[in-house]
């Protein structure tokens, strides 16, 4: 790079050394672009005079810490003093920052491990040799250490920000030395979080908190039925509320606009609406039947090892079974909501949102206005789990802001934000295995009937058959197939996404097929993890910590199940009583392979709140629909786990070398089939149903 490009990007910069990666050319990842208006960075790090070192971070927090743990690779490499990094919230950019959608536990795994890593070495390296022209000394008799430069031979000492302008005139390193794990100083230990003290204090902005001069608040009042529409309204109740301001029709609904959100709120009660019903008009018990009609017939073919049917045939014992996995939504703690500002010449956002990017296309679509005069201010969320990657909040927020002329906060209700969601799909999967004279699972064919969230329409689904297509077991005669249905119900990305279901569905059903070879339940599904010995060491050391085999207290059994998801390996073991025909689980013992493991801590409180998510869906997440409407509303009646039925959990973390795998999704799936496992060891009596609490008889 000519010296005349980096002063250019050092004077961009402010007066600091900075240093700009590609996130999608890893191998490119230690260059930097001839013209700052040339180049997309995946990270930013910026080192001042005065040795602050501040990082970009281009992810959306919704708790998972991915603030804290970005910053960490980067300071790891940089050789940063943690007590002097700082991070700065990325805006929405069409492609500077790479792909900016914070889904499928990917914000460390994709795109950010080495292109991170690379951007701190880069940083140290040319820190290095300005040290070692300023003392006139082989740069390899240097090293570093908390934003420091050291001489062993002199003794000198020189902190980072003494040396930015000398680091100017040094070579951007094309391949930067990466440390070594065991040289790893930050990464795999537990610092502060860096924005804790603004979240425990209240500073912490989140999406609810934002606040503009002039703002209005306003909520939206959609069509109850799905594929329904806005026929006539009838505003003049709405508009004698006392702080109402305006009522105005947006393409999903009918917003009221107030002064305050309680105006709104008691505005919208009042509003008179006539929908046209002409659409969906289905329940439940019918969705689920055409669900079962399509598992019972050939469908697109998914994985197919052997001969499976033939196997099956021949097989020494059969088991057959039906699986059903109801809708489920997300019921994040912070309702949905955006803050926009339509002005004639720019938009600008203040969204939680996942998908910046999908925020800023979507504004600049609604308005006309061209994506760099669309300005999106990614604010902390409360709780994401896929449903903040869609825009249909930020749209009630652009079209009420464009149709009133000033900014507003939009705030969905409770029951606005249930009965609207993009529901995790309820699905009907058909199996029938055979265990061969050995004890040995020979033959499996499992056929999934669900709607599609991805792929082409009457395709492949690839969400619906993860963790079953793509299982880690050794199956030697094996079919999935896949029949995608279609009705108006909208369905999405929920916490862990397909492998919320089909664990449930097929760990259940390995157990059935243990039982009918008379075998343990951990020991047969040794059989099958030959080829796959992190996943065998992970079901091996959970069964060590919940002393499986050993005797347990009167009443209680355990059962087990497993996941290899998203980069991540997990074994949970639970253990279950039935306290006045309730279902109560005492203990989970979780073991996790997710690699190289960035912040334990945070990891740990991962792997926990998977428990509470997915005990919270096996035991009482279900969506019903009734004529083409949700009945569910509030927390009254789609029920959370509460702290008094929250077990003890045991979470151990396997250390690994390995690139890191994803962890914040793959705790989630096993849960529901060590319950119903452990409740089949209880009771003799099959749990085939999400939820447990609602669908299991003893």
């Amino acid at each position: 790079m000519e010296r005349r490009s980096f002063v250019k990007l050092v004077a961009v910069s402010g007066g600091g050394l900075a240093f700009a990666i590609r996130p999608s050319q890893a191998d490119r990842a230690g260059q930097v672009s001839d013209e700052m208006n040339e180049w997309v960075p995946g990270a930013f790090l910026r080192i001042d005079r005065d040795g602050t070192v501040t990082v970009t971070v281009a992810r959306a927090d919704m708790g998972q810490g991915v603030r804290t743990a970005l910053p960490m690779i980067v300071a790891d490499e940089l050789d940063a003093d943690w007590d002097r990094v700082k991070i700065v919230q990325a805006e929405a950019h069409p492609d500077r920052y790479g792909r900016m959608m914070t889904v499928g536990s990917t914000s460390v795994r994709n795109g950010a491990w080495l292109p991170l890593r690379r951007a701190g070495a880069t940083a140290r390296e040319m820190l290095v040799a300005a040290a070692a022209a300023q003392w006139s000394v082989p740069a390899s008799s240097l090293r570093t250490e908390r934003g420091r430069v050291l001489h062993a031979g002199s003794g000198r000492v020189i902190a980072y920000g003494d040396l930015v302008d000398g680091a100017t005139k040094q070579a951007v390193p094309s391949s930067p030395r990466l440390k070594t794990p065991d040289e790893f100083r930050i990464i795999g230990t537990s610092p502060k979080q860096l924005d804790t003290p603004a979240k425990v204090t209240g500073k912490a902005q989140f999406g609810i908190d934002a606040r503009v001069p002039g703002m209005l608040f306003a909520t939206v009042v959609h069509p109850p039925i799905f594929g329904s529409t806005v026929r006539s309204f009838d505003a003049t109740a709405a508009l004698a509320v006392a702080g109402v301001k305006n009522v105005v029709q947006v393409s999903q609904g009918v917003a009221v606009v107030a002064e305050h959100t309680g105006a709104a709120l008691k505005g919208a009660k009042a509003l008179v609406i006539a929908y046209d019903n002409t659409g969906f008009t289905a329940s439940s018990p019918e969705i689920f039947e055409a669900l079962g009609r399509l598992a019972s017939a050939p469908a697109l073919e998914a994985k197919r090892v052997g001969t499976p049917e033939n196997a099956i045939a021949g097989a020494g014992r059969r088991v057959q079974a039906e699986y059903q996995a109801p809708y489920l939504a997300h019921a994040t703690m912070e309702p949905m909501n955006c803050t926009a500002d339509v002005r004639a010449d720019r938009v600008e956002l203040w969204a939680p949102t996942q998908n910046p990017q999908g925020a800023q296309q979507a504004a600049s679509r609604l308005t006309g206005i061209p994506l760099d005069k669309v300005t999106v201010h990614t604010q902390l969320m409360g709780c994401g789990w896929g449903r903040r990657s869609r825009d249909d909040f930020v749209t009630d927020a652009v079209e009420v802001s464009k149709a009133i002329g000033a900014p507003v906060q939009v705030l969905w209700t409770r029951e606005e934000d249930m009965q609207h969601d993009f529901y995790r799909p309820a699905a009907v999967v058909k199996l029938d295995g055979g265990v061969d004279a050995g004890g040995t699972l020979n033959a499996l064919t499992v056929r999934i009937a669900a709607q599609g969230i991805s792929g082409p329409r009457n395709g492949l689904d690839g969400n619906a058959v993860a963790s079953i297509a793509d299982t880690p077991y050794h199956i030697p005669n094996f079919l999935v197939e896949y029949a995608r249905a279609e009705n108006a119900v909208p369905v999405g990305y929920w916490r862990s996404v397909g492998p919320s279901q089909n664990t449930f569905v097929f760990e259940s059903f390995i157990d059935e097929m243990a039982h009918a070879a008379g075998r343990d339940p951990v020991e047969f599904r040794r059989g099958m993890l030959a080829e796959e010995p992190r996943m065998l060491h992970v079901l091996n050391a959970c069964a060590e910590r919940a002393k499986w085999g050993s005797a347990v207290p009167a009443g209680r059994a355990r059962g087990v199940a497993l996941v290899e998801d998203k980069g991540g390996r997990v074994a949970e073991i639970a253990e279950v009583s039935l306290e006045n025909g309730r279902i109560r689980v005492h203990r989970v013992t979780v073991v996790a392979d997710c690699g190289q493991i960035i912040h334990p801590g945070i990891v740990h409180a991962q792997l926990s709140g998977s428990v509470v998510a997915g005990l919270t869906a096996a035991l009482y997440g279900e969506i019903t629909i009734e004529k083409g409407r949700v009945k569910q509303g509030n927390f009254n009646d789609y029920r959370m786990l509460r702290i008094g039925e929250m077990p003890e959990v045991d979470v151990h973390v396997v250390p690994s070398r390995e690139e890191p795998g994803g962890v914040g999704e793959p705790g989630v799936p096993p849960i529901a089939a060590a319950v119903a496992n452990a409740l089949f060891t209880l009771t003799g009596v099959r749990a085939r149903r999400l939820p447990l609490g609602a669908n299991w008889r003893a």
